[in-house]
């Protein structure tokens, strides 16, 4: 493996979105967006069409981060380029899309606490991609994968949108809040008496002194973040679901947290994650956020809405939330081989 990006068998296109739903967004952040699409080889050969997947990012995550080399180990757009070229995966475009926020993440929501991000990938980012290249444009060949927070949003993104997302691949994506972020709350508590119970006083401490990180900073950055994207007052101000002084939980504020649980959600929304193509959902075994067992929850919670066993994976695996890119190939291939498959409804209609 060379130390520095090889030549690619297919492409890698870099595109800038000017995005009219991010802008003017409640954080100030740009509405100018970079969006990479991958086109797999033999593309610019054929006539073909082909299906989609979309790559979200974690949480704290940048586009440029896809390309990261770390020691004896290919970076994601390498590794997916060598299974297409190898015929392990059925050929397929990869859309990488950037939805950073100021706040480090957007959970792929729409939010009056950051910005319409869920509206900018389903109502922007995918018709620009089926104008733009020869795609299946059908939601049967249409999917999605993440890790993390990218997991959430893959989770996520088909059940609110089922018309454009067909399949799904989550890697520890955030699920179960009451295991993945109550064990947070307390130890925010903590962190927080030094300002007096006011998170937005260490935000303006943290912005003051940015980059000379805290132990304590990434806890309140992702809880301020979270708060912003999952309970935002009238006025976009984030609410935490927990009292920063007495540490006694909100009930209000934390059932809106629960109620965009991906597990509680798939109840709501049993038809559609009926009628996907394909579940990929796995975790590690060592996971520091407990998303394995956010992992067995959503599984389990797909068995009682009546999701076939036939279009799921479930895989725990040993290790922990970070260095699990390895698993992002498995899922990839696993979705192309579904994706690929004769849609189960004709459309005659056909992008340019």
């Amino acid at each position: 493996m060379l130390p520095w990006l090889g030549e690619l068998s297919g492409r890698l296109d870099d595109h800038e979105i000017h995005s009219e739903l991010l802008r003017g967004n409640p954080l100030g952040d740009p509405h100018k967006r970079p969006l990479w699409v991958y086109v797999p080889p033999g593309y610019d050969d054929s006539s073909a069409r082909y299906p989609t997947i979309y790559v979200l990012q974690g949480y704290f995550g940048r586009l440029e981060m896809w390309l990261n080399r770390m020691p004896f180990q290919r970076p994601f757009i390498e590794a997916a380029d060598a299974l297409f070229a190898g015929g392990e995966a059925e050929p397929a475009l990869l859309v990488f899309v950037d939805a950073w926020t100021t706040y480090g993440g957007s959970q792929f929501l729409d939010s009056p606490g950051t910005g319409r991000y869920h509206s900018y990938l389903c109502d922007e980012i995918v018709p620009f991609v089926d104008r733009h290249y020869r795609t299946l444009p059908e939601r049967d060949h249409r999917g999605i994968v993440g890790k993390s927070s990218g997991g959430y949003g893959a989770m996520v993104t088909p059940m609110l949108r089922p018309d454009l997302f067909g399949a799904l691949a989550t890697h520890a994506g955030d699920a179960l809040f009451e295991y993945t972020c109550f064990s947070k709350f307390p130890l925010c508590v903590r962190h927080l008496r030094a300002y007096g119970g006011d998170i937005l006083r260490w935000w303006e401490d943290f912005r003051s002194r940015s980059p000379r990180l805290r132990p304590e900073d990434v806890s309140l950055h992702i809880m301020l973040g979270m708060a912003a994207c999952l309970s935002p007052g009238g006025d976009g101000v984030p609410e935490l679901p927990f009292d920063p002084v007495s540490g006694r939980l909100r009930p209000a504020v934390w059932r809106r947290w629960l109620a965009l649980d991906p597990v509680r959600m798939v109840a709501r929304h049993a038809a559609a994650l009926r009628s996907a193509r394909g579940v990929w959902i796995d975790g590690g075994t060592a996971d520091e956020q407990f998303l394995d067992v956010g992992a067995q929850a959503f599984r389990h919670a797909l068995a009682e809405a009546g999701v076939p066993s036939e279009i799921t994976h479930f895989e725990l695996f040993p290790g922990g939330h970070n260095g699990i890119e390895r698993r992002y190939p498995l899922s990839l291939a696993w979705l192309t081989e579904r994706l690929a498959a004769p849609s189960r409804a004709s459309n005659t209609e056909q992008n340019p």
